[in-house]
């Protein structure tokens, strides 16, 4: 009795999901709808893998989830995690934490964690726990950031030799013209015509943020292996962002609200590791006809 009890419940769950509205829609370069499993396939060919989130979008996070689980499903123990919402400063926590040497409650209690870490990181973390995968804290310390931002890369280099080592080797290579950056400093500082003596720190401070990343992907990246980064979308747009300050090819997933969409693939000589850049929009809430 018990069985087909079961049965009939999953028959009326299955049915009911049928008749739902999708929750999301995958979109090509030209806009025409595409599929996850396209997306999975060229997430499975690339070497390191940016997802490009919206922070408090929950299909993002749910998606990020799957992404990972069907990637590890091929890939195993070479999928690598890492993310921007974790600063280098508190990667011996989180790979105490992932290691079972310190407790939950210890952990959250030291390590600098987002509002929204509880809901949309922690099933990252606790998934990498579970599966004995190494977890990269990739982001710049944010104390350094501000010192950028207050006074330039310059202010850097007075910092101890235990400091820069959770930082990009300096001096990066700073493009003021990618996109992005010439985006942060239109909007930075401009009040009623006069600019903030800081609003041409605020594309710097992007940057220092960008290089760490990129930095601490391809220092724990080794090939044969796969790196799946979470970060914010604005930090993988327009094949910028970390993405910039890496030689090879990306495979890079936007994922957010009615975004534009990009796509590009192709071979570029280069010393670095083999990647494609692959953006897609997703759209999730577009499927209400």
């Amino acid at each position: 009795m018990k069985t087909k009890l079961l049965i009939l419940a999953i028959f009326v769950l299955m049915v009911s999901m049928k008749s739902d509205k999708p929750a999301y829609r995958f979109f090509d370069k030209k806009g025409n709808q595409t599929k996850y499993s396209h997306l999975l396939k060229d997430a499975l060919n690339a070497d390191i893998v940016f997802f490009g989130e919206h922070h408090d979008n929950p299909i993002c996070h749910w998606l990020q989830l799957e992404l990972t689980k069907d990637l590890f499903a091929k890939k195993g123990g070479n999928l690598i995690l890492g993310a921007e919402m974790f600063e280098t400063d508190n990667q011996l926590l989180l790979d105490e934490y992932i290691q079972n040497k310190i407790s939950e409650k210890n952990f959250k209690n030291e390590a600098k964690l987002w509002p929204n870490y509880k809901t949309d990181y922690k099933p990252l973390v606790d998934f990498a726990k579970g599966n004995n995968l190494d977890f990269i804290a990739t982001n710049i310390p944010r104390r350094y950031a501000s010192i950028v931002y207050k006074k330039g890369f310059e202010s850097l280099d007075s910092l101890k030799a235990e400091a820069k080592k959770l930082i990009a080797p300096l001096p990066i290579k700073f493009d003021p013209e990618l996109k992005g950056y010439k985006e942060k400093l239109q909007m930075s500082g401009a009040m009623g015509g006069k600019k903030s003596h800081t609003a041409d720190n605020l594309p710097k401070a992007q940057a220092i943020k960008d290089a760490t990343m990129a930095y601490f992907i391809l220092k724990n990246f080794t090939k044969g292996k796969q790196f799946l980064h979470y970060n914010g979308t604005y930090h993988s747009d327009n094949y910028e962002g970390p993405a910039a300050f890496i030689p090879g090819h990306i495979l890079c997933m936007k994922c957010g609200a009615m975004l534009k969409c990009h796509r590009r693939i192709g071979r570029l000589k280069s010393p670095g590791p083999q990647i494609v850049y692959f953006e897609y929009r997703i759209d999730h809430q577009a499927s209400l006809e």
